[in-house]
Parts: C-alpha cells; sequence; structure tokens
C-alpha cells in the first residue's frame, strides 16, 4: 500500500518496505540542464498530481566503477534526486542521517545498494536520507564565470530540501547528522567550513576522508586547462561547452584524471572560492568555522589496499622503489624529500615485531596515513577546541578478498555501518558470520547514538571519552571492539614536521 507526503513541492507517494517506509527519487533541485549547467541549483518545480517514489532517480554521469557490487544504475544530467527511508512518515521528530556517497568526486550514487537505509532506519528510529550530487566536471570543474563548487552547492540545496520538508517523513530538521565516506567524508569536511551550510547540520561523521583536498584556484585553474585541451578549447567558450554531450565531457575528464593521479592528486574535487568557500577548510575549522558542530572521523588500517587492489607490487616492490614512491609523495605535499627516508625508517622501525616491514607493505601503511588517518587527526585537531564532543576512531577489521591481501582497505566499514552486509558482492569483501553481524551492530549503534545525542558510546562498547591532543583516545573496531590511547603513534608522529 503507498504512504503519501506532502512536500513543499507537492504530494508524493512511497511504500512500505518491512519496517520502514521509503521515498526514492524524490527531486530537490530542477534539472540541472541547458543553461543550468554550471550553475548553482536552483528549486525544483512543482506539481500538481501526486507523484510517484518508488524507483530510484538517474544517477550523475559518469563513468563505470572498478569495484564490484556498486552499479549506480541509469544515469542522466538531470540528478538532483535525493531518497528518505523512515520508520513512519508520522511527524514525529527523529534524528536525521543524511548520506553523502564517495566515489572520487567522479562516482557514486545515493541509490547504490551499500547504502540503503532502511537497515539503520529501523535499528535506530531515525531517518536516512541519501543524495545525488553533481560530480566530475559537471560538478567540480572550475570555469570563468561559473558558479564554483557546483557538487557542494548541490549538497546545500539538498540539506535546505531536508530542512524545509523532512518534519513530514518523521524527521527532526533540527537534528540532522551529515556522514559520507572517502569523496563524501571530503565533501562532508568541507561542507564544515562552507558559510552556506551553516545552520543546516549539528553533527558529522566523515569516514576515510578530511578537510584537506582542496584546489587552489591556480591549481583549478590547471584542471581546467587540461579539460579544455582535451575538448580542442585553448580557452573556455560556454556556449559551445554546455551544448556537448555530457558523455564528451566524462570521456575528456578521464583524461585529465589519468594525468593528475599519476601526480597523486584528484583533478575534480572543492576548490578555495570567494564566493562558497572562502579558505581551505580545514583553515576554516581551525578558526571556528564548525563551532557548536559535534564530530565524529576516522579512518581504516589498510585504505590503501583497494586502490592496489592487494597488487603483487607489495610482494616485489624494492626498497629503492619504495624510496621513491615515498619521495614523489612527499614532493607533492611540498615537503623536502630528504623527509622520505626518515618516514620509511620510522615505520619500520614501528613495525617491527607486530607486523610486516617488507616494503609493499610499508608503502600501504604511509600511503593509508597520508591520505587518510593523518588528515582525520588534523581534522579533530582543529575541531575539539571549538568543539568538545569531538571523537575518533579507527577501523582494523580485515577484508576476505583476495586471500586477505586486502587488509582493512577503504571502503570496507561502509556494510557495517549501514547494516547491509546482504548487499550484492558484500560477503566476499567484508565477510559475514556472527562476529561480521556484531560489528555491524556495534558500528550502527555507534553512529545512531553520535546523530541522537552527539556522543557515540553506547552499552556494547567500551567507555569512549572525548578525542583530545594529550590522550588521543581513539576506539578501534573490529572483532574485538578497545579503546586505545595514541594507537600508532611514532607513525603519526613522524607526520608532524611535514604537515
Amino acid at each position: 500500500m503507498g504512504v503519501i507526503v506532502e512536500t513543499v513541492s507537492g504530494k508524493i507517494e512511497g511504500e512500505r518496505r518491512g519496517s520502514h517506509e521509503r521515498f526514492l527519487g524524490i527531486p530537490f533541485a530542477a534539472p540541472p540542464v541547458g543553461e543550468r549547467r554550471w550553475r548553482a541549483p536552483e528549486p525544483a518545480p512543482q506539481w500538481s498530481r501526486v507523484r510517484p517514489a518508488v524507483h530510484f532517480a538517474p544517477s550523475a554521469p559518469q563513468p563505470p566503477s572498478a569495484l564490484p557490487g556498486m552499479a549506480v544504475g541509469p544515469q542522466d544530467e538531470d540528478c538532483l534526486y535525493l531518497n528518505v527511508y523512515t520508520p513512519s512518515a508520522d511527524g514525529a521528530p527523529r534524528p536525521v542521517m543524511f548520506w553523502i556517497h564517495g566515489g572520487g568526486f567522479t562516482t557514486g550514487s545515493g541509490s547504490q545498494a551499500l547504502y540503503d537505509g532502511g537497515a539503520l532506519a529501523e535499528r535506530g528510529d531515525v531517518v536516512v536520507v541519501t543524495i545525488n550530487y553533481r560530480l566530475g566536471a559537471l560538478g567540480y570543474l572550475h570555469l570563468p564565470g561559473c558558479d564554483a563548487n557546483i557538487g557542494q552547492l548541490d549538497q546545500i540545496a539538498a540539506l535546505r530540501w531536508t530542512r524545509d520538508n523532512i518534519r513530514a517523513f518523521g524527521g527532526d530538521p533540527e537534528q540532522v547528522t551529515i556522514f559520507g565516506e572517502s569523496a563524501g567524508g571530503m565533501a562532508v569536511a568541507t561542507l564544515l567550513g562552507m558559510p552556506g551550510a551553516r545552520g543546516l547540520f549539528r553533527a558529522a561523521i566523515p569516514q576515510s576522508g578530511a578537510a584537506h583536498n582542496v584546489h587552489t584556484r591556480e591549481s583549478a585553474a590547471r584542471v581546467t586547462s587540461a579539460l579544455l585541451a582535451a575538448l580542442g578549447q585553448s580557452t573556455p567558450e560556454l556556449a559551445k561547452l554546455r551544448a556537448l554531450p555530457a558523455a564528451k565531457l566524462i570521456e575528456a575528464q578521464t583524461a585529465v584524471m589519468a594525468e593528475r593521479r599519476a601526480l597523486g592528486q584528484l583533478a575534480f574535487c572543492p576548490t578555495v572560492d570567494p564566493a562558497t568557500l572562502p579558505k581551505p577548510p580545514l583553515d576554516a575549522v581551525r578558526e571556528g568555522a564548525a563551532k557548536g558542530v559535534a564530530l565524529l572521523v576516522g579512518s581504516n588500517r589498510d585504505e590503501s589496499k583497494l586502490f592496489r587492489m592487494g597488487v603483487a607490487e607489495s610482494a616485489s616492490l624494492s626498497e629503492e622503489s619504495l624510496a621513491k614512491r615515498v619521495r614523489a609523495s612527499l614532493s607533492a605535499l611540498r615537503a623536502h624529500e630528504s623527509h622520505a627516508e626518515r618516514v620509511v625508517e620510522t615505520y619500520r622501525q614501528a613495525r617491527t615485531g607486530r607486523a610486516s616491514v617488507e616494503p609493499g607493505e610499508l608503502l600501504d601503511a604511509i600511503e593509508s596515513d597520508r591520505t587518510f588517518r593523518i588528515p582525520a587527526i588534523r581534522l579533530a585537531e582543529s575541531q575539539q577546541p571549538h568543539e568538545p564532543r569531538t571523537y575518533m576512531y579507527f577501523f582494523t577489521w580485515e577484508s576476505p578478498a583476495r586471500r586477505g591481501t586486502l587488509g582493512s582497505c577503504h571502503a570496507l566499514e561502509l556494510p557495517f555501518v549501514f547494516g547491509t552486509l546482504d548487499a550484492p558482492t558484500m560477503d566476499r569483501f567484508a565477510g559475514k558470520g556472527p562476529d561480521a553481524d556484531a560489528l555491524a551492530a556495534r558500528m550502527m549503534d555507534a553512529w545512531i547514538a553520535f546523530a541522537r545525542s552527539g556522543q557515540p558510546s553506547h552499552a556494547s562498547l567500551p567507555g569512549w571519552p572525548a578525542y583530545d591532543h594529550a590522550q588521543r583516545a581513539t576506539l578501534v573496531f573490529d572483532r574485538n571492539c578497545e579503546l586505545v590511547h595514541a594507537p600508532l603513534d611514532a607513525e603519526r608522529a613522524a607526520w608532524d614536521e611535514i604537515l
């Protein structure tokens, strides 16, 4: 039987699924096509009849994902839609958990099976919102004369829609927690520094993504020039660019992404911009821009193993190649190459006796920290002086995939957070059985508790104090969850003189 809810744009009809209701493919902005390409989102048009909301809307145009089980379905430039999962659209003031998907700012969708919000809604008596936003060149290209940070502005538009409509779905607009993973985590952390997002949420959970991946105007301009060159333009001809099929833009952006990836950089990500993001988000947070927003941030131990897929390079990498790779990584941070030898030696000494010190394993550990764990720590350090409700987690459960060579890799925590261990391919990627189910319950309850109160502690976890510089309290999620003070601290300290 259908469930009808009235939004500010018109009535929609969702459906009951088990012990929750879901409403799919709700437009939160006007179709960003034609003259609206590279413009800030505009309000969704009104409709007069009851609009069906039982099927997902198209995802943003994007290249295919290399990861199994991450299909996004049909794609279209008309992609600004969201999905709502609720125990009941009864007007009750439940906490709202607002999900921003990852995918390197170039892939992903709020409709991916991994992000089904039904289990969270039922377990926590919360409302879950998942969104689409413009990606790649259509969402993060910095074009003269156009709005900047379009993808971020889409997220803000979806948050405003949530503020204006979520009460009808049984959610509390004053109790919104934004959470996201990878590029979604970076988007969450970027929103902490965006003036246009202030007041739209009260808590944030960036997972394996923090406030560090942003372009300067100069680096954004280089990406724009490279994309224009791939399209055969030396200067932007906006009318022609708006007339290009989205597939042509995706083709050009893929070439640019490959060039930037070789430099260890994202081609498409938020840009410092006077109108939308006046300062790098980490600087803004450090200055108090997110005061009053509770923060739960963390990473996975072996993040980078997903990107190399536990490759044979780990077994064959030489000491010379390890040093060369670390020097290249540090040069991207504008650090002197002399730091490379000290970083490698610090990781080698810290891991002796407790983990492999093979060059490939050392590279994985260094890259995981450089890209994810250290930025998470920097974000927590920046927010904690302004908000005592700042918490840190560290995920160390290991994937059974590829004979265990993925370790606790990037994205592995996702089915545990959403309770979607039964999603396609997740049994092979994340594992299954009583231990996996127990960890999922603990993580879901921690995220739910945080959304409800700004504190992630609950009865099935050890005591979880807030994070500070002195103790660095960190909850480790694994078969046995434990509180650890300053985990892997020698490795952490090695980055202090670099970052």
